[in-house]
């Protein structure tokens, strides 16, 4: 099959979602106005609260949210065949995913910036923010060890890679100075032009490090990958939020949007052929994440479709940075199907594989053997790249060859499949870690806000030892779980924790159109809610008993089977009784009784009495 029809109905339902779904949830849900004045103009700091322009936010919040999931997600899922993850990509991103991230930022924009889980406390009630912001602190910690365990394997023993994503930090560094200090009237566009020419010198110059003095020191483990990104994620978190942390994500999502765009135009010229069936003879169990077509193609997709880990940057970063209401449409909305876009892209890319090609590089060689599947072009594309492409489990080479195959097929390009293949690394890489840094940062504030309960010092995101103990917290957590994590074993404990998250704002959602008057139209976070949990809590329970407890016969993986069950079923156990409190919550505010945890602090904006239209 060809591919083209494929990503014309992708981009096809994305537009006309936006064009309709998005303008409709602007409008009639949330009912956006520009006449408020947003938390980035009231609370204006220099530090977190910085009304910034809605392109560059936009910049900002896409590299925020594009992690690992929409390139890592599909090219696992792909072993259940095209089309299961091409519908839910599609379908999923406009009607749950994009609507998901559109209301989250909205209501915490209307909120003074505050947190999925305080919201969650004033709109439902003070048990299901707290139960919230537990689940959150667990869910952030393993999503981050999800996404980093990813970039580490992508960068381990690559000095090309290791020195380009080395080089954009001092390039943003100073973008940022230049962006926020000067008043020039063509600062950004000035700013944005020579940073984004600076990140594309970075990657041709790192082409000729390996092999040098340089190379060498570029040239890094694992082990020491890992704790070269903690360093990163604990400045990056620390640092004022202009100075890094925008800047960076700002000029990365250039490469990301410019490298996406370019590999939708390669695709609709290229059209390579489909080589992966529609259903694949695996739907019943796959050798790369165990378990069957439902539910599992829905949590190991994940992010390219719905994120529960997107809602933490809708409350945490960007809200704080909205410059007017009107602004979250195209930022929350529109982010996320580019988002969708990137799933479906790389889901296309890797399918273009022949299907020998795909497994014996994505499962080990003697999971392979078993398989009954021969190699067609394994070893020619080996001697391309220059790699040694069996058993590269992760997913991160197979996208990369896939990729690279759809540039190299460009009229004039063909004999530069080496030099694609190791920038497509370079690009999953720089992909995934500026989720690495929001992710830090919005872990931080939640932790800030817990600990506040007992320090309210705590909750003053100016308090520097309060910022550097926060920090610390997180950042440890997510980096033992890489280093003694596989890919195998944390994604599909991601996957099930992302999704109960995104159930957990979808509720928060639902309470705030409910507790905003707006009855009528709380079907377009219920719908999804629905479907999201049921599916979610099934592959948990599916998990629990399938995967994570036989690890427990294994004496050296006893601990870790352990462990994953009794998250995996404290998390379930925490949306189950945040369902529970919502459910209390909406029949509470269909009765038209006043929402009774709205903090007076808030101010009278932020009240969400019945017909108030505040939403």
């Amino acid at each position: 099959m060809n591919a083209l029809p494929l990503i014309l109905l992708f981009l096809a339902i994305a537009a006309i979602g936006y064009r309709y779904y998005s303008a409709f949830l602007a409008a009639k849900v949330m009912a956006l106005d520009d006449a408020r004045t947003t938390p980035a103009h009231r609370f204006e700091d220099g530090q977190n609260y910085v009304p910034t322009n809605k392109l560059v936010l936009f910049g900002h919040h896409f590299a925020a949210i594009s992690g690992a999931g929409p390139l890592i997600g599909p090219v696992l899922a792909a072993q259940f065949g095209y089309l299961p993850g091409l519908l839910w990509l599609a379908f999923g991103v406009v009607f749950a995913g994009a609507a998901h991230d559109f209301v989250i930022l909205a209501a915490s924009v209307r909120r003074s910036g505050r947190s999925l889980a305080e919201i969650a406390r004033t709109e439902i009630n003070p048990l299901a923010g707290m139960t919230a912001m537990i689940a959150i602190l667990f869910i952030i910690v393993i999503a981050l060890a999800g996404l980093g365990i990813a970039v580490v394997n992508a960068l381990a023993n690559s000095a090309w890679g290791t020195f380009t994503i080395f080089l954009t930090i001092p390039i943003a560094l100073i973008v940022g100075q230049y962006l926020h200090r000067s008043k020039a009237p063509y600062a950004i566009r000035n700013g944005s032009i020579a940073g984004a020419l600076a990140v594309l010198g970075a990657v041709i110059v790192g082409r000729f490090v390996p092999g040098t003095a340089l190379g060498d020191l570029f040239t890094l483990g694992k082990g020491q990958i890992t704790f070269a990104i903690a360093a990163y994620g604990f400045i990056a978190s620390v640092l004022p939020v202009w100075m890094l942390l925008c800047p960076r994500d700002y000029l990365s999502s250039y490469m990301k949007l410019g490298t996406i765009a370019a590999l939708v135009i390669g695709t609709i010229v290229v059209a390579p052929t489909i080589h992966a069936p529609a259903i694949s003879q695996f739907a019943g169990g796959g050798p790369i994440i165990p378990g069957k077509l439902f539910p599992f193609v829905f949590i190991t997709i994940a992010c390219g479709a719905i994120s529960g880990f997107h809602a933490l940057v809708s409350s945490g970063t960007t809200p704080k940075m909205i410059d007017k209401e009107s602004d979250t449409r195209m930022i929350g909305y529109g982010a996320m199907l580019c988002e969708g876009l990137v799933g479906c892209v790389a889901l296309i890319a890797v399918c273009a594989l022949h299907q020998g090609d795909y497994y014996a590089i994505n499962v080990p060689p003697a999971v392979f053997a078993k398989l009954g599947l021969s190699t067609v072009h394994l070893s020619e594309l080996a001697k391309l790249v220059g790699e040694d492409l069996a058993g590269r489990t992760g997913g991160a080479v197979s996208l990369a060859i896939g990729f690279a195959q759809i540039f190299s097929r460009i009229p004039f390009l063909e004999h530069l499949m080496s030099y694609w293949y190791h920038f497509a690394i370079m690009f999953e890489a720089l992909f995934i870690l500026t989720t690495i840094d929001t992710g830090t940062r919005v872990a931080r504030f939640m932790v800030q806000e817990f600990l506040g309960k007992m320090m309210p010092r705590f909750e003053n995101p100016s308090w520097m030892p309060g910022t550097l103990i926060s920090t610390a917290l997180v950042v440890v957590g997510w980096t033992y779980f890489i280093l003694t994590g596989s890919i195998a074993q944390i994604w599909p404990m991601f996957g099930i924790a992302n999704q109960l998250l995104a159930s957990v704002a979808l509720c928060v959602g639902t309470s705030v159109i409910l507790n905003s008057g707006r009855a009528r139209y709380a079907w377009t976070t219920l719908v999804p809610l629905a479907f999201v949990s049921t599916t979610t809590l099934y592959a948990g329970w599916r998990s629990i008993f399938d995967n994570f407890l036989p690890l427990t016969a294994n004496p050296a993986k006893r601990f870790t089977g352990f462990l994953d069950a009794t998250l995996t079923a404290l998390l379930m156990l925490c949306v189950l009784v945040i369902l529970a409190a919502s459910i209390r919550s909406w029949l509470r505010a269909l009765r038209g009784e006043p929402v009774s945890f709205v903090p007076a602090a808030l101010g009278p904006d932020h009240r969400h009495l019945p017909g108030s239209g505040c939403c």
